[in-house]
């Protein structure tokens, strides 16, 4: 880590291609509001610059920011750099949270496994304080570099200028921004220095042992398109409806789409099961042919079961999929909102109460719900949500309001995310606020 240090940036040269980097955060974020935006900041060259950037641009704009730091406890040296980025973000004036991964560590895909922690961690952290963007300093290199790594087997996606949080429920609701995408990261670094900054070196980027660091040694001083790519036009989602058991219907003639099928029915199933793991796409491209048939048919995939009539499908979460984890029960807190089974937020202002599947209950409901059970697809049922109060009284929320339960269905919301159909942070909150809680 380089040792100097500066307590104030007034006077200072201008960062490199500041006015690039503002245009940016201003064509994502809202203008004065008391939200904050996040920053993950880890103190490396890179980071430091998107700090530095993005202050200038909330002091200009009304905007608080919060600076989120994730100490994997993997490295000797990971209380001092966290250590530095507090005290970093102090004199800036950024209010700083560290994140600390603890718990055992994987012996095997250490790497990805952090990478996936650090990402709930973030998530988890931004919504807490009230933020739905976090800012992430990936530059034109990390590109070039994730571009290499694929051409030698890797699975590593691009970072993309603007996206939702990976990881599933905890970056439910909070979108990625890397306004850095279009500079190097020499560029960033020498305005740094003329700025007599200091920023953190991890060993780890060259480290021959990471497939990481020997892409970045590939591409060390090798000219790059420093634009970042244009965001790839999506088809939207259009004429998707939501059930009460968190099932989706889309249109056949929409998920057999020469262009965008493919993609638009891996996201359905994914979101529709409330699952984490994408399927395969050789799978998929079956599913896809068989419903191109235009016969009706049910199928399973990826933690949904598919059911076409030839005309639509229905996507819903396959009950009976031995390889979840099953939809069992889970106690719901006061005071706070929570996820079960991937496809429901649920709050409750009542204790002593949970939340199961509906699967083998039926017969215990009180006849106002058995009714309303016979206005839901068979399918759907297993998969809906039943409120267990303390009396053992049972309620289905989605189908009946229940006075001391608010439970709103994520999968509709995720798919539109994923699809493209959330282009910056106004678009975000007026998805949040249409969305509707039964």
């Amino acid at each position: 880590m380089r040792l100097q240090r500066v307590e104030t940036t007034r006077d200072l040269p201008t960062l490199a291609d500041a006015a690039q980097i503002e245009a940016v955060l201003s064509a994502h974020l809202v203008f004065d509001d008391p939200a904050p935006v996040a920053v993950a900041f880890s103190g490396g060259g890179d980071s430091l610059a998107l700090l530095l950037a993005a202050k200038s641009w909330a002091d200009a704009h009304g905007r608080p920011l919060l600076a989120l730091t994730v100490d994997h406890g993997l490295r000797p040296e990971s209380g001092a750099w966290s250590r530095f980025c507090a005290e970093r973000a102090s004199a800036l004036g950024v209010e700083h949270r560290t994140l600390a991964w603890d718990g055992e560590k994987p012996p095997a895909g250490l790497s990805a496994a952090a990478r996936d922690a650090r990402h709930r961690l973030l998530a988890e952290a931004a919504r807490a304080a009230g933020a739905a963007v976090i800012l992430i300093g990936h530059t034109a290199d990390d590109r070039a570099e994730a571009a290499a790594m694929r051409e030698t087997g890797s699975t590593t996606p691009s970072p993309r200028l603007w996206s939702p949080s990976p990881v599933w429920p905890e970056g439910r609701g909070v979108f990625l921004l890397r306004p850095l995408l279009g500079l190097r990261r020499t560029a960033l670094r020498a305005a740094l220095s003329a700025r007599g900054e200091g920023w953190i070196e991890d060993p780890g980027n060259v480290d021959p042992r990471s497939a990481r660091a020997r892409a970045r040694m590939g591409i060390a001083g090798a000219p790059l398109d420093a634009e970042p790519a244009a965001a790839r036009p999506v088809a939207q989602v259009l004429n998707v409806e939501a059930g009460a058991a968190g099932d989706l219907l889309v249109p056949i003639d929409r998920l057999t789409d020469a262009t965008d099928g493919l993609g638009l029915l891996g996201a359905a199933l994914l979101c529709a099961a409330g699952a984490e793991r994408p399927p395969r796409r050789e799978p998929l491209a079956r599913l896809m042919a068989r419903l191109a048939t235009a016969e009706p048919f049910a199928a399973t995939l990826a933690g949904a079961r598919v059911e076409s009539d030839g005309r639509r499908a229905r996507l819903v979460r396959d009950a009976g999929d031995s390889r979840r984890a099953p939809m069992g029960d889970m106690a719901l807190p006061g005071g706070r909102a929570v996820v079960w089974d991937g496809r429901f937020e649920i709050a409750v202002r009542s204790t002593g109460l949970r939340v199961g599947p509906l699967a083998g209950r039926a017969g215990r409901l009180p006849p106002t719900l058995r009714d309303a059970l016979a206005g839901i697809a068979p399918p759907a049922r297993r998969a809906l949500p039943v409120v267990i109060h303390a009396d053992d009284a049972l309620t289905l929320p989605t189908l009946r309001p229940d006075p001391a339960v608010d439970v709103c269905a994520l999968g509709l919301a995720r798919l539109i995310a994923a699809r493209g159909g959330i282009i910056d942070e106004a678009a975000l909150r007026r998805m949040a606020k249409s969305v509707r809680p039964y």
